[in-house]
């Protein structure tokens, strides 16, 4: 006869997942979550990614529609900015592809096992998705401009803060796109640890933080990039070279060469 208190695999195997240290959890969360969007299909992607490039755009819709309607005051902007959270709210909370969380979730397993089959993979998924996000911002942006959905008041207020995005030059998109993808990361991070209303405001305080700061997260500066494009006030060769690209290294640098590398290292040793 067996001992009572012996326990079965499965029981064994949580032990052991409760042994390990806290960031090694999250470490193995991440990665297995980074495996999965590595086996999608490409057809799943890009729709998936569609859809969070339109989404993201609400993002840019209430921080202008907030715009639009408060005063002109230097206390303004500490209110407004509370509708860029949004597109994010929307975006993760339904999860979606969006490309800048995928600065690091994908990184990890190549962390762990790097083969050329995992760099041509992650190589896949960083292309369609942001192709994808892009895709879907550009839609976001011509129905804004053109389609005639937004009273022309609220629309003032998209275009004002559109054209102060646009304003920024290539060398501050690059680097105010680094602690975005920083923050967007560590968000990826700390939600596996995350339930219910926690993990609704830890998105809030994050996304809020990006907004607050000026900084430049490329998806959802694109709408605003091609807001102002759609209007005839920038160029597409400034919109995708003097603004979206560099954002995008910006955020890149961020997410996966700061925060993923920083974690890996914390937790290499545990893993």
């Amino acid at each position: 006869m067996g001992d009572a208190f012996d326990l079965d695999r499965d029981e064994r195997e949580q032990v052991k997942e409760f042994e390990k240290p806290p960031t090694s959890v999250i470490y193995e969360a991440i990665r297995r979550q980074g495996e999965h969007e590595l086996s999608r299909t490409a057809s799943a992607l890009w729709w998936s990614g569609v859809v969070a490039g339109i989404a993201i755009s609400t993002s840019v819709l209430g921080k202008g529609f907030l715009t639009a309607v408060m005063p002109e005051a230097g206390w303004a902007s500490v209110v407004s900015n509370f509708g860029y959270c949004a597109g994010f709210l929307i975006v993760i909370l339904g999860r979606m592809q969006l490309f800048t969380e995928n600065t690091i979730t994908p990184i990890l397993p190549l962390f762990l096992d790097p083969t050329a089959e995992k760099f041509l993979k992650i190589g896949r998924l960083w292309g369609i998705v942001f192709l994808a996000n892009m895709a879907g911002c550009l839609v976001a942006a011509l129905v804004i401009s053109h389609g005639r959905i937004i009273p022309p008041d609220r629309l003032d207020g998209v275009l004002e803060i559109s054209r102060h995005f646009a304003e920024a030059s290539t060398f501050e998109h690059f680097s105010r796109g680094i602690p975005a993808g920083f923050m967007i990361a560590a968000l990826v991070w700390i939600l596996p640890r995350m339930t219910g209303a926690g993990e609704t405001l830890i998105i809030i305080i994050l996304t809020y933080m990006i907004a607050l700061g000026d900084l430049s997260h490329v998806v959802a500066g694109a709408t605003e990039l091609f807001v102002v494009m759609f209007h005839g006030e920038i160029s597409v060769w400034q919109t995708v070279f003097a603004g979206i690209l560099p954002a995008l290294a910006g955020n890149v640098l961020g997410g996966t060469g700061i925060f993923a590398a920083l974690t890996y290292a914390q937790v290499r040793q545990e893993i």
